[in-house]
């Protein structure tokens, strides 16, 4: 589902969708698969942290979603060049490290977002992101 991109990400590519609700989710047999396979490192139980083109976020599992997609809340995907979902994309997933790296900027368990990525190196100065 996901294959190494750089020191920092996976790419892999999924549906999106929009989904009624706060988080950002995919299916959960997908989300503990992937989890147990990037992030378990000595009991590791943070999100998988994702980013659909400039915007990082947590996600959850949950069984409602279809495998191979992932679905967001209206305020994520209108931020996003989504259009028409369900969309096949280009999603990234941060390694666990970056992932801790961001939850951290926002006290753990918020949504890291642009400014989240300017404190991390990722944005420009007017806070337009400068990509990975």
């Amino acid at each position: 589902m996901f294959e190494a991109f750089s020191g920092s990400y996976y790419l892999g590519r999924l549906y999106v969708e929009p989904r009624n609700g706060t988080e950002p989710a995919m299916s959960r047999r997908q989300y503990e698969t992937v989890h147990r396979q990037l992030y378990d490192v000595d009991g590791n139980d943070q999100p998988l942290v994702m980013k659909l083109d400039q915007r990082h976020f947590p996600v959850t599992g949950v069984e409602s979603v279809p495998a191979d997609t992932l679905a967001v809340p209206p305020e994520i995907l209108s931020d996003s060049r989504v259009e028409n979902p369900p969309s096949l994309r280009e999603v990234l997933l941060a390694t666990a490290d970056r992932a801790d790296q961001l939850l951290s900027l926002t006290g753990g368990g918020g949504r890291p977002e642009a400014a989240s990525e300017q404190s991390a190196g990722l944005g420009s100065n007017d806070g337009r992101p400068t990509g990975i």
